[in-house]
């Protein structure tokens, strides 16, 4: 493969892009890590020279790159036998409403895991959670001591502030660990680690996506909080999970807000992501919650309480929501039990899950903490 011609020729269909203002991107991997490691190099040596590969952005552990290029460009055409290609394509947030509140109390989900029954066993210390979202409000008074290092992908210089809220709800769930007049999130001592991938908007690239991934493995993260989705399906993000999988990372994803049957969200339908459904106070699957055999698990998802940028507090509906408390169930876990696989998690999950009541879908139960943690004994 001729290297320095593959950069020459990008920077020119880049420059050309941008000249007409249409910019679409794609992510562009390569079929052999010798390939790709070479190819880095020499961008490496280039990019002082062509000014365009700056925006180049590095995916090392999909082995790959993002940029802005067409789908019908030249150099996919010249150097098809040593590359994939696949549009960079936008993702979304699984939330369905936000609700004001302002007397925070203990949210009525981590009651219902029955999180509080094992807090004399495990409340999660020094858990690793990476929260892939929209950043967090560090100066939250219930999540201010448990936040530690992260990354902000849509503005590399800045830290993961959320401007959104989503990220900063999700954290307190998993989290929080209110004094007095806060709220207690599921492992209120496990430390939450911000990536923000997603604008004030809750949008986000599948590339910043896999970036963030990629920062997790790097940085030895426990667990990766998942709370977002898509309808089609990415080779690319596809990789980047079985890699963190591989790594011995656990992923646990959104099954998504559709209310449909037989239906389930990327990254969620990935085997190696615990993919999660949401339920209601009457423990049953709430009406926006995907629901089929293939889901995992079911958590609390509806009009669920939880911190707010400002120091405020929030309900939210969404399989997002139930996420949230798998993962903060998961934390408990690994606090008590460090080392244990995905694959062994999921399983204890949902051998100790309970019925979820009127569930026409059989297959998944609802998490229960009291009886997850029997299994250890």
């Amino acid at each position: 493969m001729d290297y320095v011609g593959f950069w020459h020729l990008l920077h020119e269909e880049m420059k050309y892009k941008s000249n007409t203002g249409h910019q679409p991107k794609q992510i562009i991997r390569f079929h052999s890590p010798m390939e790709y490691a070479r190819c880095m190099a020499e961008l490496r040596r280039l990019k002082p020279s062509l000014s365009k590969l700056s925006a180049v952005k590095n995916m090392n552990l999909i082995h790959g790159v993002s940029c802005t290029l067409g789908s019908s460009s030249k150099l996919i055409k010249a150097h098809s036998r040593h590359l994939r290609v696949e549009e960079d394509m936008r993702i979304k947030l699984h939330e369905t409403a936000v609700s004001p509140r302002t007397d925070p109390h203990v949210p009525w989900g981590i009651r219902q895991i029955k999180a509080p029954a094992v807090w004399n066993k495990s409340i999660g210390n020094r858990v690793k959670v990476a929260v892939i979202d929209t950043g967090i409000d560090y100066s939250h008074p219930d999540l201010r001591h448990n936040i530690a290092g992260g990354i902000n992908l849509i503005q590399r210089s800045m830290l993961p502030h959320d401007d959104n809220g989503h990220g900063t709800h999700i954290a307190g769930t998993i989290a929080a660990a209110g004094q007095y007049h806060g709220i207690v999130g599921v492992a209120p001592r496990a430390v939450i680690h911000p990536v923000k991938s997603f604008d004030k908007h809750g949008a986000a690239l599948v590339s910043d996506i896999i970036l963030g991934i990629d920062w997790c493995v790097r940085n030895n993260i426990d667990i990766i909080n998942m709370s977002f989705g898509m309808r089609t399906r990415s080779e690319a993000l596809l990789q980047a999970v079985r890699n963190a999988y591989n790594a011995g990372v656990i992923i646990v994803a959104s099954s998504g807000n559709e209310g449909k049957k037989l239906s389930m969200d990327y990254p969620a339908k990935y085997p190696q992501t615990i993919s999660v459904g949401a339920v209601g106070k009457d423990h049953h699957i709430a009406p926006f919650s995907n629901r089929n055999r293939k889901i995992d698990v079911f958590a609390p998802g509806e009009k669920i309480l939880s911190a707010w940028p400002r120091g405020k507090y929030n309900e939210m509906s969404g399989t997002s929501m139930a996420t949230s408390h798998v993962s903060g169930l998961i934390a408990l876990l690994l606090a008590a039990k460090p080392g244990l696989k995905p694959d062994a998690i999921r399983e204890m999950l949902k051998k100790s899950s309970l019925p979820v009541r009127g569930a026409k879908v059989k297959g998944s139960g609802r998490i229960d903490a009291a009886r997850l943690f029997k299994l250890l004994k």
